[in-house]
């Protein structure tokens, strides 16, 4: 008989942008610390059959898995903490399981039915979950104990009504001992002497049990733990038991959550409601979870210590929201904290750099440039679009010019390619096919093999190898001592355009050495390294997708130690945390 998962399902009341999905990864982090096998599914329920062509302002980083997938920024999170591989399957849109059923009307797979909401769209929600939540997400080809399942959107919301039925129906076929359902609401502090108020959750969770659900948990969000009497309340309220209702509230950092829901008892009302003692799980893996624990408890708690800042300036196209990119910060923080460094990003609109600014705006052009000159080192993320391209070759030509740290990421690497072009080599008129299509001189090109008409999911899209060149150079690189001098890693790509191999012998030439190129052909440009430079990378993948709290991407590595001075010192084999009891797995 094959083993049933146990399934977690996390809605959200209120409002939306609540937390549900670090919500969500902590409970998973707490199931793993004891030693189960723990995958994640998102449901979105937008049309779109996934998040590529949504923008970054509107909707946040759109993050790529292994397969290509481009999902929404949640699954980062589950990867981040549950270190797992996930598929574009785990992300569940509106559009995919509409696009499902409609495919198999059309084959005939309900010939002389009439196609409904209930039950065709809801059945086909419930297998999609109970077919994913069995896939393995690691290496070790382990079946699932607990599949965590987030629910987006707000309770009440149109379109999240047969994903509601669908979750309510979904509990009788897997059973009372195998679905668990947490709400998170909130409870907001009111008024000048800061009460907080229970009824928008208590309207909330009728709400969600007019439509067949009950909570068995109650998270509830907050900027201050709970008053006196707040938890009793909530739970008379609520039909909770006070135990199973958890007060969420701001903390030091988004790490501390898993620590504040198990100081609340979160893993002893797991176990008793899923029953999680049943479960046969062999010492040798338990041990593993033990000491996930102690990892992560001190990577917490070097987030709260008072560790020397290192500045770091993020040139990009969407700084207006943070969440555009948010893999970016969690790269440079999970770097910063293993070489015990506390991590200060300065955001800079990559447009406030260009000259037309200095007139429009002078205020604005000055402080940009006062954050991008005081940085220990400079940060260019990846982007689609024109606007604000001259800004970035800028921050690229300031890097290369002062000796400061520099990590282009995709169109980071490639305005790097285009500043050099420009000012070493003497094309003076470089510049991206991207942004000039009949330019003289393109540094950057269009792949060949890439769809020019269909915009969704036709890019070069996923996990793809990269070979270090067989050379003196490339060697004694310092990317590839940071990758643990390995002949070929992989990466994760997201991008139409590339370097144009043609020029590539004459930056070469000057001192832009290209030691990374695509183990396929070796034709196409994956990451260059400057000559005689502190630290000046460019790569054309994006690393922040595969960076982990306990295990740090190396490109992000290199750029903080570079940037707190101990690059060299690191890369010479010495030493860089002095407590070997709480060193990190760096």
């Amino acid at each position: 008989m094959a083993k049933q998962t146990k399934y977690i399902i996390v809605s959200g009341g209120v409002i939306s942008g609540i937390g549900k999905g670090i919500i969500a990864s902590s409970t998973g982090l707490l199931l793993k610390t004891l030693g189960l096998t723990v995958t994640s599914i998102k449901i979105d329920p937008y049309l779109n059959i996934d998040a590529g062509t949504l923008s970054p302002l509107d909707h946040g980083e759109v993050f790529v898995l292994d397969d290509g997938g481009e999902v929404d920024l949640d699954l980062g999170n589950y990867e981040r903490y549950l270190d797992v591989t996930l598929t574009r399957d785990n992300n569940i849109t509106t559009g995919k399981i509409y696009r499902e059923v409609i495919d198999k009307e059309r084959r005939g797979d309900y010939l002389g039915k009439t196609v409904q909401v209930v039950p065709h769209i809801t059945n086909a929600i419930q297998d999609w979950v109970e077919r994913v939540g069995a896939m393995p997400t690691s290496d070790t080809g382990r079946t699932p104990d607990v599949c965590i399942v987030e629910l987006g959107g707000t309770v009440g919301d149109i379109e999240s009504a047969p994903f509601i039925e669908a979750m309510r129906q979904f509990q009788f076929r897997v059973g009372h001992d195998n679905f668990c359902l947490i709400h998170v609401s909130l409870v907001p502090v009111v008024g000048a002497v800061g009460e907080q108020k229970t009824k928008p959750t208590q309207a909330s969770v009728r709400d969600l049990r007019g439509l067949g659900l009950s909570p068995d948990i109650l998270a509830c969000r907050s900027a201050l733990p709970f008053e006196e009497g707040i938890r009793e309340k909530l739970s008379m309220f609520c039909q909770v038991s006070p135990k199973q209702v958890f007060s969420v509230h701001d903390c030091e950092s988004l790490y501390h959550v898993p620590i504040l829901l198990r100081e609340q008892g979160m893993i002893d009302v797991l176990t008793n409601r899923l029953k999680l003692n049943a479960l046969s799980i062999s010492k040798e893996i338990m041990l593993e979870g033990d000491t996930l624990w102690t990892q992560w408890r001190e990577f917490a708690r070097r987030r709260a210590r008072d560790l020397d800042a290192t500045t770091i300036a993020i040139v990009g196209k969407y700084t207006y929201l943070a969440d555009s990119y948010i893999s970016v910060v969690k790269g440079l923080e999970h770097a910063a904290l293993n070489v015990k460094r506390k991590i200060n990003i300065k955001w800079v609109e990559a447009s406030d750099l260009e000259e037309k600014t200095m007139h429009k705006d002078p205020l604005k052009y000055h402080e940009a440039w006062q954050h991008l000159c005081a940085a220990d080192g400079i940060l260019v993320p990846g982007g689609f679009g024109e606007r604000g391209v001259e800004g970035k070759v800028l921050a690229a030509k300031w890097a290369r010019e002062h000796n400061v740290p520099y990590l282009g990421i995709c169109l980071g690497m490639q305005v790097a390619v285009i500043e050099f072009a420009r000012n070493v080599c003497g094309m003076t008129d470089a510049q991206s096919a991207e942004f000039r299509e009949g330019c003289e001189t393109p540094a950057i090109v269009f792949m060949p093999e890439i769809d020019r008409t269909t915009m969704g999911g036709t890019m070069r899209l996923g996990s793809r190898p990269t070979k270090f060149q067989d050379s003196e150079v490339a060697r004694r690189s310092a990317i590839k001592k940071l990758y643990g001098s390995v002949d070929e890693v992989h990466e994760r790509h997201r991008h139409r355009y590339e370097v144009n191999p043609e020029i590539v012998k004459e930056l070469e030439g000057k001192g832009m050495q290209f030691v990374g190129r695509d183990a396929e052909t070796g034709e196409r440009m994956e990451i260059l390294e400057l000559d005689g430079h502190a630290y000046f990378v460019g790569v054309q993948y994006h690393p922040e997708y595969l960076t982990r709290p306990l295990n740090p991407s190396p490109p992000f590595l290199g750029l903080l130690l570079a940037a707190s001075g101990q690059l060299e010192a690191y890369l010479a084999g010495e030493d860089l945390v002095d407590d070997a009891e709480t060193k990190l797995k760096l």
